[in-house]
Order: structure tokens, then sequence, then C-alpha cells
């Protein structure tokens, strides 16, 4: 992939503030950037020194308009690898769109959706694991996915997969290099050899996909229901997890009939929270099918919250829905509301996992927060190891520790090493695409369509 054209956009937030920074990349960055920023100290753009930031005015319809600073830089030391400039002025709507517009007269194109990003990977800057860390960085919402993907951005989980690619690289070179030439002066790769070195590999990639489900609970989050009978203080326990009203508060039964949706986080794993009507028998037409989705995000979950009142013993309706919470294959968490009031002795010993909180107060919160963490982080999570953060490195890494095991098989049912080694380059390929080494054009632009534009 060749980019022939030179981009800019605003990578600040768009609106009033004290500084605005504009961002361009391509062959012809410095050219067009003299045609918009005079240097206070007299020099041209083109010879400014790389890395070093200048004052100047920035020059509109043949005018001056503000004055900022102008950092350059020449390819290949760069972000993308390629001329760059950087242009900071005053945080103004106003003069921010006019130094674009600058640009663009002068020979620059909008940027498109991660296109510095993007340009940094294909001309080889960036693994695609650390640029897929870059957006995970910029949308942690938690001390531990900020930490995660901050550790791959700095290259672990990518040096992880170079180090696992050149060996098995190498493994399969030496087999077939013995095979296709015996007789020269090349050590034998026997089975015992290769099986050893391939159970090694599968190690590594059984380690890092072991470790999924805990950076996937701190990073993406877990799928949580909030629900039990109406006037039980589900949307109360919603706001108080989210920090603010999400959700309407009344006492009258039924006031939710939607499924309410917000995250919080708990020590270190993000909740993706689901409020949901109050499962109740009505003849309310709207109410019984805010019951009937209630139901089914119960079934879809990955985690439920289970309200109950705590200062009354259940009926018999709630009674049969505790019946049904014990079939459910996702954990469930009773949550006795209402502690501040005393009672919910009953709910104890039912459930393996019990709170007593009051979502009014706010009263347990912290005991919530320990069971929700002993449950997704059991044992806790090595933030200075690398990482798998996201499905799709989970399904290339699958599918590389997939590919080991029939290779092991192969040789454990007599197939010579050639035949294990197909199996071996399936396993190659599968990691290649995981940090970017083989991948095609749509994967890239679907993982850089997410990125905003200026970054």
């Amino acid at each position: 992939m060749i980019f022939d054209s030179t981009v800019a956009a605003l990578s600040t937030p768009y609106g009033r503030g004290a500084i605005a920074m504009i961002r361009m990349t391509g062959a012809d960055s410095l050219k067009i950037a003299s045609a918009v920023f005079c240097p206070r100290n007299g020099r041209r753009v083109e010879e400014l020194s790389p890395a070093h930031a200048y004052y100047g005015d920035f020059i509109y319809d043949g005018g001056a308009i503000d004055d900022g600073m102008l950092t350059v830089y020449r390819a290949p030391v760069s972000y993308t690898g390629e001329d760059m400039a950087e242009l900071c002025c005053h945080g103004g709507m106003l003069v921010s769109s006019l130094i674009l517009r600058a640009l663009y007269d002068a020979g620059a194109v909008p940027a498109g959706g991660g296109e510095f990003t993007k340009r940094a990977f294909v001309n080889g800057k960036l693994r695609l694991t650390a640029a897929e860390a870059i957006m995970d960085v910029i949308d942690a919402e938690s001390v531990g996915a900020l930490r995660l993907a901050g550790a791959n951005n700095r290259g672990l989980l990518s040096n992880e997969a170079a180090e696992m690619y050149d060996e098995l690289k190498h493994l399969i070179a030496q087999t077939y290099a013995y095979i296709d030439y015996p007789d020269e002066d090349m050590t034998d790769v026997s089975p015992e050899e290769l099986k050893r070195r391939t159970e090694a590999l599968l190690g590594r990639a059984e380690n890092l996909r072991a470790g999924y489900a805990k950076a996937s609970a701190v990073c993406d989050g877990i799928d949580t229901v909030i629900c039990g009978a109406p006037n039980v203080g589900k949307s109360s326990l919603m706001n108080l997890l989210t920090g603010r009203q999400t959700a309407i508060v009344t006492e009258i039964p039924g006031t939710t009939r939607d499924v309410v949706t917000g995250k919080a986080v708990l020590g270190d794993v993000t909740l993706r929270l689901s409020d949901t009507a109050g499962i109740r028998e009505t003849t309310d037409t709207v109410e019984r099918i805010g019951v009937g989705l209630a139901r089914d995000a119960i079934k879809n979950a990955g985690l439920v919250l289970a309200v109950f009142d705590g200062g009354a013993e259940p009926d018999e309706a709630e009674r049969q829905f505790i019946d049904g919470l014990k079939e459910l294959s996702a954990p469930v968490i009773a949550v006795i509301n209402k502690s501040d009031e005393g009672g919910g002795e009953y709910y104890d010993g039912i459930f393996e996992r019990t709170v007593h909180i009051s979502a009014k107060t706010g009263e347990g919160t912290d005991l919530l927060e320990k069971e929700v963490c002993d449950l997704f982080l059991q044992g806790g999570i090595d933030y200075a190891a690398p990482h798998l953060i996201n499905e799709r490195q989970y399904s290339q890494m699958t599918r590389f520790a997939s590919s080991l095991r029939s290779a092991i098989g192969a040789l454990d049912a007599g197939q010579t090493q050639d035949v294990a080694c197909l199996d071996l380059e399936d396993a190659l390929s599968a990691l290649a695409g995981l940090d970017g080494r083989e991948v095609n054009d749509d994967i890239i632009g679907e993982i850089f369509g997410k990125f905003c534009v200026g970054k």
C-alpha cells in the first residue's frame, strides 16, 4: 500500500480550548506547511530542524490570523514514517478551521479515521497489536484497562508474538532444509524434537489464551443484568454503580419497562449494565413486553445481579424467580438491598454469592466490588505480562494453538515431519495475522476505521 497524498486533520477535540493541534503527514507536508506558517526566526519551514518546536504566525488569505508553534519531523524518523508537521494554535473553533482550510487550499486532503496510525502500521513503524493498543488507551475507562493497553502499546504482545514467530519459522525451515538436502551437513529435526518444540510453543499460546477472560473483563467488560421483582431497588442500584441518574426511581411498581443501559467499573472490572423491568405477571401490555425483554437479557448475560428487598421475605413469584436463577449458566450475585433497614437473613445460604447493600446510602458497595473482582479476576492479573485484549487477537491465537495441536497429533499418529509441518505453516500464518505480518486490506480498514480522525 502506497500513500501518494498528504493528509491533515485536527487532532484535538473540536471546540473552545487553550490549544488546538493540527497534524499533517505525507511527502508534501513541509511544502504545504510553508504556505500556512511563517517562522519568526526568518527561516523557511523546509530549513527547520526536525523534532524542534518553532514559534511563528499562521497565514490565511494572505494575512496572519494567529501565532503559535510548528514542529516538523522528517521521514523515516516520525510517527508515520513520513514527513510530518504538527501545528499548534490557540484553541478557537474558527482559527483551527481556517488553518485547516488553508492547508487544504495548499494541497493537503482531509485525513480519514485513524489514518495517521494506519500509515504508521503500513510503513512498519508499529505492529498491528501495538496500533490496536493506541485506540484501547484512548477508550480506557479504568486504570486496569489503561495498564493493559499501555503494556501492548509498549510492545509486550507484539514482542511475544515475534519471538514465537521466529522460533516457529526457524523450526519449519530447519525441518524442510534437512528433508530437501539430506546430504548436506545439517542437523536432523527428529519427530521427538519437533514435538517437544511445538509443545513449548503451544504452552505459550495457551497461557495467552487463558489470560484473555481476565483481560476481556477489564477492557471490554461483562454483560451484566440487574434484575428482580418490582420496587426492590434495581434502578437505585443502577444509579449507584454508574454514579449518575441513569434510571428513573419512583415508588410506583413497574416504572422501568425498557432495558436501561450504562457502564460501571468495580475495581478493575468493567460492567456493561442493563437495568430491566421488574419480573412479575402483569396485564399491562407495555410492561409485559418489558418483562419479556428482561427475561431474554437474563438468559444472555455474562453476570446477573439479582436484587431482593432485604426487608421482606420473598413471595411465591420470587421463589419461582430464585429457582430459575439457579438454572442459569452465568454466575449470579444476590444483592440484598436496604441493609440500612436491617433484615435480609432469609437469603443467606440460598445463593453461592450474596452481598448485603444499601442502594440508598452506598453501604456494601465495596463488598459487591470484591465479589465481582474475585469472580472475574481470581488470583489477580499480571499487568506486566502480554495479554490478548480483543476478539480478533484471541481468534488468531486460537487458530495458532489449534494448528499446533494438529501438528502434534500428526506426529503422535506416526506421520512424518514434513506432514506435521503443513499444520505448522498454518500456525505460522495465524501468528502472522495476529501482529499484522499477514493481514488483508479489509481487516486493516475495519481496525483503523474505529479510530477518531486525527489519530
